[in-house]
């Protein structure tokens, strides 16, 4: 099973496949006459661009993400922010923002997008790993022992039929070991082909049955702004949440981890 992941810094993975010509020969008897016959296969067009999951056939500037290259590759993967919170000795679950743009286009369920453009449809998997716990080394409690990235109300979509796409986990999704892999979308052989979003919640204007799990972000009953994008206003979603338990002590200080993201061929 060969992987690709998203880290960092990234292993790329190229796969091409070059156009193939093949003669075929007859021998005849001495009435009868040689004749040629030949095929030429030529690679299938990659859909190009990040597209609105809730819109696929439209393009959409959601900024800057890693990705990596190659027939099978992800496009495009969510940067995870849960925003700002005063302390507290209780158990919260906190709501992480969702992904905003850099045009027009309205805030989404945060999503990652993947492409695959082999010949075959020999499917594959999409999966997710943290690395480490919520961090600040310079704390003077350094680690947010027991806290908990959580995926839910996962849904795909594309501008090829749903019946060719991947299956999601309809269950909640918790990262609670850490180091552990986890599958996020499974292509079977014979589907994944093409360009698809595997999306975690949506906003309310969505036409695709996805449930709605975004709400505006206050602080202070006032609006929270995005700087980054225009000043936009931020919005939460419900769908992916860190719980931190009540009694785990911390600092005022930010704390973070790493996610590795990974698509894998099935063997």
């Amino acid at each position: 099973m060969k992987k690709q992941r998203l880290i960092s810094t990234l292993l790329l993975l190229s796969l091409s496949f070059a156009g193939l010509v093949i003669p075929i020969v007859g021998y005849a008897d001495k009435d009868s006459k040689e004749g040629n016959a030949g095929i030429e296969l030529t690679e299938i067009p990659d859909e190009e661009g990040i597209r609105d999951p809730e819109n696929p056939e439209i393009i959409v500037e959601p900024g800057d993400s890693p990705s990596t290259e190659g027939r099978l590759r992800i496009d495009f993967v969510p940067q995870l922010n849960f925003g700002q919170y005063a302390m507290t000795d209780k158990d919260m679950s906190y709501p992480v923002n969702a992904q905003l743009f850099k045009d027009k286009t309205s805030a989404r369920g945060n999503f990652v997008q993947v492409s695959d453009y082999r010949g075959g449809q020999q499917g594959w998997t999409l999966q997710i790993r943290q690395e480490s716990q919520f961090r600040n080394e310079h704390a003077k409690n350094p680690e947010l022992n027991g806290a908990v990235i959580s995926f839910d109300k996962s849904w795909i979509n594309s501008t090829r039929n749903q019946s060719e796409g991947p299956i999601v986990s309809k269950e909640i999704i918790r990262l609670s070991n850490i180091g552990e892999t986890y599958n996020l979308a499974d292509a079977k052989q014979g589907t994944g082909f093409g360009t698809w979003s595997i999306s975690f919640g949506a906003s309310f204007d969505n036409k695709n049955g996805a449930p709605a799990t975004l709400s505006p972000r206050l602080l202070k009953d006032k609006p929270v702004l995005d700087s980054a994008f225009g000043n936009q206003q931020v919005y939460e979603n419900s769908a992916i949440t860190l719980s931190v338990p009540g009694s785990v002590k911390r600092d005022p200080v930010p704390y973070s981890t790493v996610l590795t993201w990974i698509i894998a061929e099935l063997p």
